[in-house]
């Protein structure tokens, strides 16, 4: 027999398939991974990078799981920022640019050592369902292949189909062709379908590019990376650069705007809000003259690079005459054009919040399918339908993780309750609790609940359980131990802030906001030398201690509004309420509360277009 029963199979071998296999298999699953193309496992399709404002929290909590994005991402990357650090802890997020190519052939790699995971390469063209129950799937080879789970992961193939200029043809993505079939059978089992778009950007050859003109943005002299089993090792890093568009650049690309199936009716998907085409920015901002573009490179040793901002679907020729028009460009020869591409997608109002489907039991969706957009946001839903397709072929509960636990709490629950009107991606505004959801306490939120469950290894859970007891320890050490003025006068006058007049408690001293911990060691190593002894410790290990007293008074009351929120699922509104009285809440918000006029807070809060903090001013409002 060529194919024996799985527990869990996965199709498509995305960011999302890849997570959902590597889980669900670790786990202790048997997983069968089936994908169309074996040579593009887990591939960057669109940009070269990994993390970024809210994503980059997502791919830390993937880690802490357990997962591999991180790890893939600190073994491939070619440059590190920690962005927002102008801004609070919570605002932090890390964002890496990867090389393409070592990026999905590490992912291949880790598959392949992951125990009772297998692979087939082929398309699935049907599901087996009997009585609202998940049997298995049926592949274009004419294969029927048992399993208890499927989940599905198909990305943006599912009758795709690719849009330049007035050229349309099949395709899941350049030079791969769409999924059939699929759509069509989970319509007539009672599901709703419906079409988005997406796109990318023309790839140009960096010999040809004056970088000389172009504006250059250098990685991080610290580098901590996204993973926490792992410390990073770059030695050297690789530059991206900033460009600009100008009023000539957009007349140009205006002369292909009667071609373009975005304006003439041929799309008829939803495009991603806040990553638009360069033609709808131009079309949607006419005001500005300019906009600003992001050049990042492919990888170590390529030449091609990625024109972040530059995604379109106009003909070739008007993308190639107004890149050429961007100053630095003015010779540039390109590898491919940009092109849009429409794709199914089913709304995930759908889904219970295990990401089992509702109709069909053992069915999960993941990833674009559910109407999201980025690698990051995948791969979450692909790591939580992987774990819940494991739980349920062992008879345990689903993890469903809340909006206080987790970006993927928020991510989720976002999903189910408030469905998705285009392309879903993560911002750290969607989170009500961000300062409790920070990238550098993603294990503090997850590891031990992971290890409990049989994803997260023991080697991360020992790494989770020694960084907590290092820095508890120094907490407990600043907490206690008392600086006089003479010691550390001279700092605080260096930094602006007034000296002391009598001794007090360090972790007093590092309230004052001008001053951090790490100044404070290396001003007085003498009085930190007990403690330095007995610690090694890092740079991110010190940043979490400061946070951790800094805002110490913010994250308790942020705790206690979490616990609160909580039980307000019952809290009954006034139906005559009018919510225009309230100009906290944010004019949408008050639009649709007062169309709407929901019953209860519960309700509210799951209505689109009414974010977290919104539900937080009426909590506050009621006196919750």
């Amino acid at each position: 027999m060529l194919f024996e029963k799985y527990d869990v199979i996965v199709v498509g071998a995305g960011h999302a398939g890849s997570e959902a296999a590597a889980a669900a298999a670790n786990m202790g699953s048997k997983v069968l991974l089936v994908t169309m193309n074996m040579q593009t496992i887990a591939q960057m399709s669109c940009n070269p990078a990994m993390g970024g404002i809210a994503k980059g929290q997502i791919v830390r909590e993937i880690d802490a799981l357990g997962g591999y994005s991180g790890l893939i991402t600190d073994r491939t990357m070619i440059q590190f920022r920690m962005l927002n650090k102008s801004k609070g802890p919570a605002m932090w997020s890390p964002r890496a640019q990867s090389d393409r190519i070592l990026f999905s052939m590490e992912w291949r790699r880790m598959l392949e050592q992951t125990p009772k995971l297998d692979f087939w390469q082929d398309m699935v063209v049907g599901l087996v369902v009997k009585d609202n129950q998940i049997k298995g799937v049926q592949t274009s080879m004419g294969h029927l292949i048992e399993a208890h789970n499927v989940i599905l992961t198909n990305g943006t193939f599912l009758n795709g189909r690719i849009h330049i200029g007035e050229k349309s043809f099949g395709g899941g993505r350049m030079g791969d062709r769409a999924s059939q079939g699929l759509t069509e059978q989970l319509i007539e089992l009672g599901f709703r379908a419906d079409r988005m778009k997406t796109g990318t950007p023309v790839r140009v050859d960096g010999r040809t590019i004056d970088f000389s003109k172009l504006s250059e943005q250098k990685g991080d002299e610290v580098v901590t990376g996204f993973s926490y089993l792992e410390e990073v090792d770059l030695a050297r890093q690789r530059s991206c650069y900033m460009a600009y568009t100008s009023k000539k650049v957009h007349d140009t690309l205006r002369t292909g705007f009667q071609f373009s199936p975005m304006f003439n009716g041929r799309i008829e998907g939803v495009g991603p809000r806040y990553c638009p085409s360069i033609e709808d920015k131009v079309e949607r901002f006419s005001d500005k003259d300019a906009h600003q573009l992001f050049v990042e490179p492919e990888g170590w040793n390529t030449v091609e690079y990625y024109i972040n901002g530059f995604s379109s679907s106009l003909p070739e020729d008007v993308q190639f005459k107004a890149l050429r028009e961007i100053e630095g460009f003015e010779r540039a020869k390109i590898f491919r054009p940009g092109y849009a591409i429409e794709y199914d997608f089913f709304p995930p109002e759908q889904l219970q919040h295990s990401l089992e489907t509702k109709l069909v039991k053992g069915l999960y969706f993941a990833g674009q399918i559910n109407g999201t957009t980025g690698y990051e946001e995948a791969a979450a839903q692909g790591i939580i339908a992987g774990i819940n397709a494991h739980n349920r072929t062992i008879d345990r509960e689903p993890l469903i993780l809340k909006r206080s636990e987790a970006y993927i709490g928020v991510l989720i629950d976002d999903l189910i309750t408030k469905g998705v009107d285009e392309p879903y991606r993560m911002f750290t505004s969607r989170a009500e609790y961000r300062i409790l959801l920070r990238q550098d306490n993603a294990d503090a939120r997850l590891t031990e609940r992971s290890y409990k469950m049989g994803l997260a290894s023991a080697e991360r859970y020992e790494r989770y359980k020694e960084k907590e007891r290092k820095i508890s320890e120094l907490i407990g050490f600043l907490e206690k131990t008392g600086v006089a003025p003479d010691q550390i006068n001279a700092l605080l006058e260096q930094k602006g802030t007034s000296p002391l007049s009598q001794k007090i408690k360090l972790s007093n001293v590092l309230l004052r906001p001008q001053l951090g911990l790490q100044d404070m060691i290396a001003n007085n190593k003498h009085l930190f030398k007990e403690i330095l002894s007995r610690n090694d410790y890092t740079i991110e290990e010190i940043e979490a201690v400061e946070v951790l007293v800094k805002y110490k008074g913010y994250i308790e009351k942020e705790k206690e509004l979490a616990d609160k929120l909580m039980r307000l699922e019952h809290v009954s509104l006034k139906s005559d309420f009018d919510y225009h009285q309230l100009k906290s809440l944010s004019y949408e918000a008050r639009e649709k509360l007062n169309l709407i006029k929901p019953e209860t807070l519960g309700q509210a809060s799951r209505i689109s277009g009414v974010s977290p903090a919104d539900i937080s001013v009426l909590a506050i409002f009621l006196g919750r």
